[in-house]
């Protein structure tokens, strides 16, 4: 039996809980002992992520106070597993019930019901984005540990990409990422909503890092975003455009820079063979519209009858400005977790 709970290998998450009951929460294993924390950047990476912002995302008021229950003491990592809770404190199952029989379209509704016989109806449970505030704790002690070493993960919303711009940047060794924005940048119907496009640009990998066959960098990476609700592309250096190039257009060519070997050019997103080649490790990942709408929506329940689903709760029109921190967690677990798999292989 497979348990997907839990991604990572020598740094792990496992994590727990469902959108509307009491708490969410988890356990990180292989946190580096003698780390000392700094809780107010873990407030700040909570504080993206968190809904009641406005705009497009979701009114609900949480205020996502994070409780380290183990792992950590004075400040500083113990080295032993790290748990954690954040307690769900605007949660309003009832506003779920009227779904409890009913399946909407493009939820995860049937889906669950299909495999466990059984599911949790309040706010989707389990498959709900609320589940996604565990990530970004462990992401930001990763991102703690990266900085030590001199690795960044820096992901911002992308409103519209053509293929020249995607040639253009992935042409260089170096990405320009702007500043992380919470704004969307196109205007949603009232009632419906938006997808789009977030990069991530992660600096300062040195070469070497990733684990091939099976367990290649660029793989693990689209693993571990395509785990976040509403993933449904993904993309590394210059990705599907490739198909509009040929083969000599797309070289990245070596070249030695300041006295180490390096390539001209970027087009791979700083992966060869699965492996990292010291260059910045460049991906996108789309993310669809949200499924729920704030407007009358044809489903059908468990028994097969047509039914009308009005609009009730409190959603985020477009998932993408609070997905940006969650890009950055998964990509800095795995890639904390390679570098640490890659001390213990030289040993």
């Amino acid at each position: 039996m497979a348990l997907k709970n839990r991604i990572g290998n020598v740094f792990s998450l496992t994590s727990f809980g469902e959108s509307h009951g009491p708490a969410i929460g988890g356990i990180v294993d292989g946190m580096p002992a003698g780390v000392k924390i700094d809780f107010e950047q873990v407030r700040l990476e909570m504080a993206r992520r968190a809904p009641g912002q406005g705009g497009a995302t979701s009114a609900r008021q949480e205020t996502d106070e994070v409780e380290f229950l183990s792992g950590i003491m004075d400040g500083v990592t113990l080295g032993t597993p790290i748990g954690f809770i954040i307690r769900n404190r605007d949660q309003r199952p009832a506003d779920y019930y009227h779904l409890k029989n009913v399946y909407r379209p493009s939820h995860a509704d049937f889906t669950y019901q299909a495999k466990y016989g059984i599911r949790d109806h309040r706010g989707g449970g389990r498959a709900s984005a609320r589940e996604t505030a565990a990530r970004v704790v462990a992401g930001a002690l990763a991102k703690q540990v990266l900085a030590k070493l001199g690795i960044t993960v820096t992901a911002s919303q992308v409103s519209q990409v053509s293929q020249a711009s995607q040639a253009s940047q992935a042409n260089r060794s170096t990405f320009h990422v702007p500043p992380s924005t919470h704004q969307v940048n196109h205007t949603i119907p009232q009632g419906d909503t938006a997808g789009g496009i977030v990069e991530c640009v992660i600096r300062g990998v040195e070469a070497g890092i990733g684990e091939p066959v099976f367990g290649k960098l660029s793989s693990q990476l689209a693993e571990a975003v395509m785990s976040i609700p509403a993933a449904k592309g993904f993309e590394i250096g210059l990705g599907f455009d490739f198909v509009n190039h040929h083969g000599s257009e797309v070289l990245d060519k070596f070249v030695v820079k300041d006295g180490k070997i390096a390539t001209a050019t970027n087009f791979s997103g700083g992966i060869q063979g699965g492996i990292s080649n010291g260059s910045d490790i460049c991906f996108k990942v789309a993310f669809k519209p949200v499924a729920t709408l704030m407007q009358p929506v044809e489903g059908i329940d468990s028994e097969g009858n047509a039914v009308t689903i009005e609009p009730r709760g409190r959603h985020d029109s477009c998932v993408v400005p609070r997905a940006i921190p969650v890009v950055e967690a998964m990509a800095a677990i795995v890639v904390l977790d390679n570098v640490l798999i890659n001390r213990v292989a030289r040993l």
